[in-house]
């Protein structure tokens, strides 16, 4: 064992002395290194950046760099009409999503099996769906480029020959044609003029469709079904934008506008869609916690039912961003592992807001202490006024109202006065010492019968005894629970028993005792007294005390 340790302490000693030796030059082994591929030059490494390239050369009507887009052997004349029967294509017919072509060198490999083809879209022919593809070809020495397939390419064609679409440029005066941000003057005012205006039309549709809404609402009725929709609402506004969006995209497919126009359509049609949709299901979650409050029927739900509809409604926004991302093709992982490390951040900070919300949960879902609940805390009484999710609410005694952390009242003892089901009247009856055992007893048995003929009182609890003689009177205890709906109630009955209570004691011929004292006072004894009374030796001698007169102290006499 011991040669063990040392031959392993040697082996380490030796690699330390081995990792401290500086290198040899030329005997160490250095990594290749990556020499990086060189950019083409026209922006053909990607599927996207060769759509886009060939879209902006022929945009320009540059139509030699166009044909380089194109993996064809037509040349000259041949492959610039190609590449304008291309264009004209693509600028009516490609749909306007970026964010679904690749932006990889090696494609987005959808189609294993041809992992140097990639698909830019789809459009619709004569002869079915036609697949857009670029293909990936490598030509000498130089890095691979992607190009517009020959299959692509044949079609093109025949594509060309059906487009048949209104273009509006040559209705248009000039002034419309200036582009902003690459747009024409013509669709910025129709967005900005045409769209409010459209909606605002929709609006006014609304008594023509109130008969229809009018005989939906009675079938509702009919069936018990709530109503969603308040009464003078006909057409929302969520519907009025997904007409307004389906409007959109209906008359693109009729008009000749330019691939970067469409986009701008499209995108404007899609924002509206979401809008819309966001709209719709926040008033679902509103819906919802109205639905289950209702259905539920306790005031303390209704702070829990507020943070889930709160919660519900940054989901559906939260999801809403999302998806708006992803369709302009952004990646939101950076964003989300953000929030996921400002989240932590945040709980760390709140850690006492956070018990406290714990705590309110606890309270509603235990139901430990409800809204309207007579309790006490500590040395606070008092009632319940509402149960949040940060604290609880208490009106006292002096109508102040006491706000207290709910993660205390979690951890609390608290005395609920509500929740009891009955109550306990119990009282001690003091007779007077000239009481007799006969009344005692008459008192002892009317009591019994008072309370088993109150239809409040607990018969099985009822109990009255003579309980003790105490300093000024004769005790008796009487115990027995009453019902009631509260505490109001109980002291209402329990001011009833009192009263027939002394009527008993009454017709006993007794009465309720008095605290009292008698006081008892000697003579006071004359000066020479004292020394009259000593005897030879200074002891004081005993003398007999006169009739009638008292020679012990003044003692006290309790009555």
């Amino acid at each position: 064992m011991r040669r063990s340790t040392c031959l392993l302490a040697l082996l380490l000693h030796g690699a330390v002395a081995l990792a401290q030796v500086p290198p040899v030059p030329g005997l160490t082994a250095q990594p290749p290194a990556q020499v990086e591929a060189p950019k083409d030059a026209l922006g053909r490494d990607t599927p996207r950046g060769t759509v886009l390239g060939f879209m902006n050369a022929a945009r320009n009507g540059n139509d030699e760099a166009g044909t380089l887009y194109l993996n064809t052997n037509l040349k000259g004349k041949a492959a610039s009409d190609l590449a304008r029967q291309l264009f004209v294509v693509l600028d009516s017919r490609l749909p306007a999503r970026l964010a679904d072509m690749s932006d990889r060198p090696e494609g987005s490999l959808r189609n294993p099996l041809r992992p140097n083809q990639d698909a830019v879209g789809t459009i619709a022919t004569a002869n079915g769906p036609l697949d857009l593809l670029v293909e990936r070809v490598s030509r000498g020495s130089a890095a691979p480029v992607w190009l517009f397939s020959r299959a692509t390419l044949d079609a093109i064609p025949d594509v060309y020959a059906e487009i048949d679409l209104v273009s509006v440029d040559r209705y248009l005066p000039r002034l419309a044609k200036i582009r902003i941000a690459g747009i024409r003057v013509f669709d910025w005012i129709t967005l900005l003029v045409a769209g409010p205006l459209i909606y605002y039309l929709l609006g006014l549709l609304s008594p023509l469709a109130a008969p229809v809404a009018a005989l939906w609402r009675r079938r509702r009725a009919r069936t018990g079904a709530h109503i969603v929709a308040p009464a003078g609402t006909v057409i929302p506004g969520y519907v009025r934008l997904l007409v307004l969006a389906a409007l959109i995209r209906w008359s693109q497919s009729g008009v000749d506008l330019p691939f970067i126009e469409r986009q701008f359509w499209t995108a404007v049609a899609t924002m509206l869609g979401i809008v819309a949709a966001t709209w719709i299901m926040l008033l679902v979650n509103e819906y919802g916690e109205r639905y289950v409050e209702r259905r539920l029927g306790h005031r303390e739900y209704a702070a829990l039912l507020r943070l889930v509809r709160r919660l519900a409604d940054g989901t559906v926004i939260g999801a809403s961003v999302l998806v708006t991302l992803h369709y302009y093709g952004v990646d939101p992982t950076a964003a989300l592992a953000g929030l996921g490390i400002g989240g932590i951040a945040i709980a760390l900070a709140a850690q006492k807001t956070l018990e406290n919300v714990i705590g309110g949960l606890s309270i509603i879902f235990d139901r430990a202490v409800q809204v309207g609940d007579s309790l006490k805390f500590g040395d606070t009484q008092g009632t319940v006024d509402s149960i949040g999710l940060r604290s609880t609410r208490i009106r006292t005694l002096d109508r102040t109202v006491l706000s207290v952390p709910n993660g205390q009242i979690a951890n609390a003892g608290i005395e609920t006065f509500s929740a009891r089901d009955k109550f306990w009247f119990h009282h001690f009856v003091s007779l007077r010492y000239e009481t007799t055992p006969d009344q005692i007893r008459a008192v002892v048995d009317g009591i019994d019968k008072l309370l088993a003929s109150h239809r409040a009182v607990e018969r099985e609890s009822i109990r009255t005894r003579f309980f003790r003689l105490g300093p000024f009177s004769l005790d008796l205890e009487v115990s027995s629970y009453v019902f009631a709906a509260d505490w109001s109630a109980f002291l209402e009955i329990q001011e009833q028993l009192l009263l027939e209570l002394m009527r008993v004691v009454t017709a006993a011929g007794t009465s309720i005792a008095i605290p009292a004292q008698t006081l008892h006072m000697t003579e006071p004894l004359p000066p020479d007294a004292t020394a009259r009374r000593a005897g030879p030796s200074g002891q004081p001698a005993e003398r007999p005390s006169p009739p009638g007169k008292a020679s012990e102290p003044a003692r006290i006499v309790n009555n």
